[in-house]
């Protein structure tokens, strides 16, 4: 039964109050098993019920209000919240009332389905509430990735107007794309993000986003790299694995887009070609770019081109006087001024608008005279919009308070495109201060001042950015006024928060990866504090370009140990992430230093990590040679582990190019050492690898028996994932020796475990699935074969297009 939203909230309203009037009922527990069920979307929910008893009865209706709203909401975007509230209230009868589709019987025919639990019963003594079964998994939620809206946004209908002009032009069967261009400052992301932002309705499947750093200025980490955004896109859709090249992830991503009704903001874009291989290619989205540029190129992939210009004069008085209020008023030939010597860019209007909110006494003429006084500049914004842009930044610099001032220069001086409260405190201690408690309300309120100027962009709770046009202002006020000195011990210190922060996130993503070689090194200033794997997968992600900015810098000045370290630290971005050429990269440029700096023991590290990256990248040769580098140096030092890491690696190479005697006397060497040394987890994993090296050669004894040790061991260690991927290729291994009862228990519990939890696996569950149907097919079963496969096909259309192209073949041909 579907449930219009604002009837589904009207009803849930009264069936709540309902509920809390009578808090013993069965509707009652069954209510509280909705909100645990929402609160797998949204955690926070949880604390909406029960209602506090000692509460007032006006404090008690608004939080029931409030719990009402919330998993309306909720159930808005969130499968598992829509079928727990819809069954709840269908068995409560709070539903709107549907007519039956006879006056005798309720019928279901032809393709209908019904969705979620369902009654039908003349009389109903008791009830007992069933939710959907762990196996009913919802979906990943939907990516909702745009900027926030702003407030000081004004005027721009027409524009919006001509943005929905140019999509409804658009013949049906092609790809919708839009290129908005302009000056820098003229506010092409914010409109963009406000017209978006206001058609949500019409893209139900999500809004991705990504800044293309085409006019970041700086080497680092602008333009990206198509390959980089692609990455990021696939991971947010629920890829579990990434093809390593840049075509390979065009492909999946145009797969997993197909069909859906998604939007794409583009920002920042630098050529036509840096656009291209992000394309959808669907004419059910949309994809919108802004770039200073026109991107003429993108007219012959059907783009249509929207160029912004400034405000119209009274749009951008309005804007000015955000901040001048009632002066801007009794001036109005002053403001008119000002907002044409500000090229009416918003941006720019901005600055002025902030320089009167922090000096409430200054005139609107006063200001007008002062960006006069720089009438070379103001012929020039009529033509590039650079120079009064740097006069702004100046004025606004100028205005600043002493701390804010300061942490501005130093957060110019940073090689990263993301800021928080412990980052800048770490700098602030570099610059000067002696390394302590992390004071961050004092750092805030330095940071509330580049706020309030528009000098800094808040993009989170904690969390900042520069507009892209004024970090380079930043780094030029440090470079005329900070000494070398200073500048150095800000860059020291932001190694060390990289390095102090990334042993966190290592010590709770990877804490077996940890090496005792690290110290007290990543300790010398506060980290940010990491809630958890998701917080430190998020910071990893968000970090990457300021991370490999400070191996690159660590290397150019000669920071050798901390460049080693830091490329080691960041293993778990290495491995949840797989960006091949930043993995190959910092571990190039790590090993060099582990080499100049004399540790062995880093320089075996980077060789066997960076090793994996080049084999992920499939260059199997190059990753050879490091793992028998990699070996060598084990052997000279009598490193056990490590030698036996680099004959696993050998191993897999030989495994993953079928030279299966070589695989095995390597994986049979590399088990041998393990036990030697009692490296239990390194012995389950190796008898794996045995097991599949035996599979693949026809020897089904040998593959059963290491893959139910492997199992087992796994088990025992509480490695998840690993023990459910072993128990995958058990169930594999025995369907093929003929055992298909055994081997279809065992592939269940191990989709079971693909399907929920740490070892979730969307890759795994299809490969599974698809073993279950082999299992079902050989023993004449065609119809739980065709089920089976047709649900590994739709996983694996996600992640692995080759493979769900195989399982279609199968398909056919039963």
């Amino acid at each position: 039964m579907h449930v219009p939203p604002s009837s589904r909230l009207e009803a849930l309203s009264a069936a709540i109050f309902e509920c809390h009037a009578d808090g013993r009922s069965p509707a009652a527990q069954a209510l509280a098993q909705v909100v645990r069920t929402a609160a797998l979307a949204d955690p926070a929910v949880s604390g909406h019920w029960p209602i506090d008893e000692d509460a007032s009865p006006e404090r008690t209706r608004t939080a029931l209000r409030r719990l009402a709203r919330e998993l309306d909401d909720l159930a808005t975007y969130d499968v598992g919240t829509r079928l727990a509230v819809a069954s709840w209230l269908r068995c409560r009868g709070a539903a709107p009332p549907q007519p039956p589709s006879s006056s005798v019987a309720n019928v279901i025919g032809g393709s209908s389905v019904i969705h979620g639990p369902s009654v039908q019963a003349r009389d109903i003594h008791g009830l007992h509430f069933h939710l959907p079964s762990p196996a009913d998994r919802p979906p990943l939620p939907v990516p909702r990735q745009l900027p926030p809206v702003t407030a000081q946004f004004v005027d721009r209908e027409g524009d919006r107007r001509i943005l929905d002009t140019l999509r409804s032009q658009r013949p049906a069967h092609a790809p919708q794309l839009l290129v908005v261009s302009g000056l820098p400052g003229v506010g092409k992301t914010s409109l963009v993000t406000h017209w978006l932002h206001g058609r949500a309705s019409d893209f139900p499947d999500g809004t991705l986003y990504a800044d293309l750093g085409g006019h970041s200025g700086d080497e680092d980490f602008g333009p990206v790299s198509a390959a980089t955004v692609l990455e990021r896109f696939l991971i947010a859709l629920g890829a579990a694995s990434v093809p390593a090249d840049t075509a390979g992830r065009s492909a999946l991503w145009r797969s997993l887009t197909a069909g859906l009704r998604m939007a794409v903001m583009l920002d920042n874009a630098f050529t036509a070609a840096q656009v291209r291989p992000l394309l959808p290619g669907t004419p059910t989205g949309l994809t919108v770019v802004t770039s200073r540029s026109n991107l003429t190129g993108l007219r012959v992939d059907g783009a249509s081109v929207h160029r912004l210009d400034g405000l119209p004069a009274e749009s951008a008085v309005e804007l000015l006087a955000v901040g001048g209020g009632v002066r801007v008023t009794r001036e109005p030939a002053a403001a008119h001024e000002v907002v044409n010597l500000c090229g009416r860019l918003p941006l720019t209007v901005c600055l002025a608008s902030a320089q009167l909110a922090v000096r409430p006494h200054r005139s609107v003429s006063a200001l007008a005279e002062t960006l006069s006084a720089a009438r070379d500049a103001v012929d020039t914004l009529r033509i590039e919009g650079h120079t009064v842009m740097r006069t702004a930044l100046d004025l606004s610099y100028d205005l600043l308070p002493q701390e804010s001032a300061a942490l501005y220069r130093r957060m110019g001086l940073l090689p990263t495109d993301h800021y928080d409260l412990y980052l800048l405190a770490a700098v602030t201690d570099g610059a000067g201060r002696a390394p302590g408690a992390v004071d961050t309300a004092e750092i805030d309120i330095a940071v509330h001042a580049l706020l309030e100027a528009n000098l800094l962009e808040e993009t989170g709770a904690g969390s900042y950015r520069f507009h892209d046009l004024v970090q380079p202002h930043a780094r030029r006020c440090a470079e005329a006024e900070e000494d070398q000195d200073r500048r150095g011990r800000v860059l020291h210190a932001f190694v060390d928060w990289c390095l102090a922060t990334a042993a966190v996130a290592e010590d709770i993503l990877a804490p077996s990866h940890r090496m005792p070689e690290h110290g007290a090194a990543v300790h010398a200033v506060a980290a940010t504090p990491l809630a958890g794997p998701e917080a430190a997968l998020a910071w990893l992600d968000t970090h990457r370009n300021g991370l490999m900015s400070a191996v690159r810098h660590c290397a150019e000045i000669g920071l050798d140990t901390s460049c080693w370290r830091l490329a080691d630290l960041i293993w778990p971005l290495f491995l949840r992430f797989r960006p091949t050429d930043m993995w190959i990269e910092a571990h190039r440029l790590g090993l060099e230093a582990a080499r100049r700096s004399g540790s062995r023991a880093g320089e075996g590290r980077m060789l066997t990590s960076g090793a994996i990256g080049l084999r992920d990248a499939g260059r199997y040769p190059e990753a050879a040679d490091w793992y028998r580098q990699a070996l060598e140096l084990a052997l000279s030092d009598g490193d056990v582990r490590q030698e036996a890491q680099a004959l696993s690696g050998l191993g897999h190479l030989s495994l993953l190019t079928h030279h299966l005697d070589e695989a095995r006397e390597h994986f049979e060497k590399a088990l041998r050492l393990r036990e030697s040394i009692g490296y239990r987890r390194g012995v389950a994993l190796t008898r794996r690898r045995l097991g599949e090296t035996a599979l693949a050669g026809g020897d089904l004894g040998a593959a059963v028996e290491h893959l139910g040790r492997a199992r087992a061991e796994l088990e025992s260690l509480h490695e998840g994932y690993e023990a459910a991927r072993a128990q995958a290729l058990l169930g594999h291994a025995l369907e093929r020796s003929g055992e298909p009862e055994t081997s279809a228990r065992h592939l269940r519990e191990a989709v079971a475990s693909f399907r929920a939890g740490s070892a979730r696996s969307e890759h795994w569950e299809g490969r599974t699935l698809t073993w279950l149907a082999e299992v079902a097919e050989a023993q004449g079963d065609t119809a739980e074969a065709v089920s089976h496969y047709e649900a590994a096909r739709e996983l694996l259309r996600r992640v692995s297009p080759d493979e769900a192209e195989r399982v279609d073949r199968r398909l056919r041909q039963l």
